[in-house]
């Protein structure tokens, strides 16, 4: 097996080069270290307020505008301050207030003296399967295995805003430092003072106790071109020559896809750039998961925006807060005690899989391109690197079905969604949940465990979903139907929901009579 080079020969490091320009550090003589300048501050902030003097929001912006300086980037944005002194000196309670100045800056200022040296016992362990902390640019899979610990000191970076910002915008990487999130507390929004309220929990809660775990983020990829050893990006032929069966489907018309018992991937309801407006004044699916989960934050640090045969898996982020409400009404409701299992590496079993949904208006979305582009999306998000040969074999014929593999017990993993796209994307519950059968079916997924949060528009899923079950459909028969449906909807030639038009009352007798054969 090849060794990794040491950490003195951490100059060396593609990985590290990838990420050093988005870093606050800085490398000279084969080790990572703070700016002299930097330090200093650091160091007086890790001693308290009676040193540091930082015991208000507004000192505290103060105290980060000097840290900034010192890392040759701009002062804070005022409104940026004026937010920090808002939140800090207004919205928080006095007792809590204190106890932040008092124990959780100076404990987060020593978590930053001690980013060189994480950073560089990163590099020097990452391996096996692993890069170290790199840039994930588009079409560039890979997996980089971060501990929590360091990216609780990475976190810290972004909220006290010491990434450097320059060139960000030409790797098509998001925004990650905090500011904004600040600055838009400046409008009064109740959800975004509960927003900032569970990442001060956050911060509470892992310089309370530093958590041992692991966490992983994977950059997904379906190659357009074909390759030696794995699946390329599948054509409307391809999804109409699968020999797949369709999975179990579970309809829950409550529930949440966080709260979800059974290990499955939990679908991220994801903007292309991940975390969506998580750290400006987003508060829907993404960002409230972002919001309940932060370690997801950081994969906004490195991950490049997805193109549409991408999708990103983040595995081990910890739960911390408890919530209530959606959109205006969230709030943070509390303390979140995780108790998921962890993995071999460490990691909690908390998987979650961002895909982006198509944002058009909603007649494109029957177009054939826009139906491909979306299952190919969900497929990309699913699928298990591992069973790329058995992929290609489903895809190559549909009268295979006798063939299908067994699930092996030991990788009972499904997929937990819901209405994938259907908000201001505009997509269709409907054939937005046939999609996502037929994309977990197809990559071998047991189960789909579908939360309708009580759309009216899906109160005949279940029955749909019995229906099209009791025939032993394939994922190619239920393609082949999205498509006509589709195409009918296109020539205006029905106007019905999927559910209508496809079940038998509403059906051509002999359509009914070829899809039951």
């Amino acid at each position: 097996m090849e060794e990794e080079p040491p950490a003195s020969d951490l100059a060396a490091r593609g990985d590290l080069r990838s990420a050093l320009p988005f870093l606050p550090v800085v490398l000279r003589g084969g080790a990572l270290f703070w700016p002299p300048a930097a330090q200093e501050s650091l160091r007086a902030l890790a001693l308290g307020p009676d040193v540091s003097r930082v015991a208000s929001g507004d000192v505290l912006a103060d105290a980060l505008t000097d840290l900034r300086l010192a890392l040759a980037l701009p002062a804070l944005p005022q409104r940026a301050a004026d937010g920090l002194a808002l939140f800090f000196d207004d919205l928080l309670s006095r007792a809590q207030a204190r106890g932040w100045f008092a124990e959780v800056v100076p404990n987060l200022a020593r978590l930053l003296l001690r980013l060189p040296t994480l950073l560089e016992d990163h590099y020097a362990k990452a391996g096996h399967g692993a890069s170290g902390l790199r840039v994930l640019a588009s079409q560039d899979a890979g997996l980089v295995l971060l501990s929590q610990e360091l990216v609780a000191a990475l976190l810290t970076c972004a909220l006290f805003c010491l990434f450097p910002t320059a060139g960000r915008a030409q790797a098509c990487l998001p925004t990650i430092n905090f500011d904004g999130l600040f600055t838009a507390l400046i409008h009064r929004s109740q959800s975004q003072e509960q927003k900032v309220r569970c990442l001060v929990h956050y911060f509470e809660r892992v310089t309370d106790s530093t958590p041992a775990g692991f966490v992983s983020f994977e950059r997904k990829v379906l190659p357009r071109q074909p390759v030696s050893d794995g699946i390329t990006y599948p054509d409307i032929h391809a999804w109409l020559a699968s020999s797949a069966p369709l999975c179990q489907f579970r309809v829950f018309s409550s529930g949440f896809i966080e709260d979800e018992e059974q290990e499955a991937l939990q679908v991220d309801f994801a903007n292309k750039y991940l975390g969506g407006g998580a750290l400006s004044r987003g508060c829907v699916q993404e960002e409230i998961r972002f919001m309940i989960n932060p370690e997801l934050i950081l994969g906004m640090l490195f991950m490049a925006s997805m193109e549409d045969n991408e999708a990103i898996e983040i595995f081990g982020a910890e739960r911390f807060s408890q919530y209530m409400g959606y959109g205006s009404s969230f709030r943070f409701v509390g303390d979140y005690l995780d108790t998921k299992p962890f993995d071999s590496v460490g990691r909690r079993r908390t998987r979650i899989v961002a895909i982006d949904a198509l944002d058009c208006p909603a007649r494109l979305h029957y177009e054939s391109d826009c139906l491909l582009r979306e299952v190919n999306k969900a497929f990309c998000g699913f699928f298990d690197q591992s069973k790329c040969q058995l992929y290609v074999k489903l895809f190559q014929d549909s009268h295979n079905k006798d063939n299908f593999p067994s699930i092996n017990s030991n990788e009972y993993i499904g997929v937990s969604t819901g209405n994938w796209g259907c908000g201001a994307f505009g997509g269709n519950p409907e054939i937005k949940s046939m999609i996502q059968w037929i994309a977990a079916s197809q990559a071998l997924r047991p189960f789909v465990n579908y939360y309708t949060f009580e759309d009216a528009s899906l109160e005949r899923l279940e029955e749909v979903i019995q229906w099209i079950l009791r025939h032993g459909w394939t994922v190619s028969e239920l393609w082949h139907m999205l498509i006509e449906y589709s195409s009918q909807r296109l020539r205006g030639e029905t106007y019905k929901g999927f559910f209508a038009w496809l079940l038998p009352s509403n059906r051509p007798n002999n359509e009914v009579h070829y899809m039951s054969e």
